[in-house]
């Protein structure tokens, strides 16, 4: 798909698109109405300004949209919707050793049960180990602290997934 064709694409279908890149429904619903962009510039431009105004609750129900870093299960089975442009995000969870896959499985435990949402890494180009010890150095955060250095991180994967859209 090229931008001329994202910016013609009919509400639903558009709505479909940018949900592949972030399943917040309020940033997708105000990258919809955005459109037409000019050029990617703009495209992603809109995409910060849209992510800087939500709340957290929309925050939150971006990071739904993630399978837990190193969980094979939730890696094959939720979220099929984002699969097209999320594939590779995590493949180098595939190379790691049992032990560092059962220390990310003790670790999104327990950064799940301290923050009540998943630990979110934009994991393209790291290496499972790089990855736990992300996860590691960040457990003993603050709530607020957290949530802004998700939020962080998910900006980082829909920049990559809008590039991999276009």
């Amino acid at each position: 798909m090229n931008l001329t064709q994202l910016n013609s694409l009919p509400f639903d279908e558009a709505k479909q698109s940018f949900m592949q890149c972030c399943t917040s429904n309020a940033w997708v619903d105000a990258m919809v109405q955005a459109r037409p962009f000019a050029d990617k510039q703009s495209l992603v431009k809109q995409a910060d300004i849209a992510w800087q105004g939500l709340t957290e609750h929309d925050y939150l129900e971006a990071f739904e949209g993630h399978p837990q870093i190193g969980n094979v299960d939730t890696l094959r089975a939720k979220y099929a919707n984002t699969k097209a442009l999320a594939s590779g995000e995590q493949s180098s969870v595939n190379d790691a050793t049992e032990q560092v896959l059962a220390a990310l499985a003790q670790g999104n435990a327990d950064y799940l049960a301290k923050f009540g949402f998943i630990f979110i890494v934009c994991a393209t180009g790291k290496s499972a180990e790089q990855m736990l010890a992300l996860l590691q150095a960040r457990l003993p955060n603050d709530q607020a602290t957290e949530l802004l250095n998700a939020a962080q991180e998910q900006q980082k994967i829909f920049h990559l997934r809008l590039e991999k859209l276009l």
